[in-house]
């Protein structure tokens, strides 16, 4: 079940960075557009990671959370991404 949750999150970056170098290759024209298109997806890499920690604050994960920690993790951070990836979309259907 974890290998199953990595692959699915794996899955979903790469869809991510799919989107993502679309949305910058359309907005190459437009510098203004890039600089803040990097800097939002900058930010968004922050709170994903912020986020995972405050769902997660122990320090020793594995002990607090038990064995299923990983494919939780995973499962979330794919979730997260995924919703990012829609907001990706959505910013390139403006270009």
């Amino acid at each position: 079940m974890n290998a199953c949750a990595g692959k699915e999150a794996e899955r979903v970056d790469a869809e991510l960075n799919r989107v993502y170098g679309e949305l910058l290759a359309k907005a190459a024209a437009e510098p203004q557009a890039l600089a803040k298109i990097k800097a939002a997806e900058k930010a968004w890499i922050a709170y994903r990671d912020a986020y995972m920690d405050a769902m997660y604050p122990a320090k020793d994960k594995a002990i607090e959370y038990g064995s299923e920690y990983p494919m939780e993790a995973e499962l979330l951070r794919a979730k997260l991404t995924q919703r990012q990836v829609t907001a990706l979309r959505e910013l390139l259907a403006q270009y």
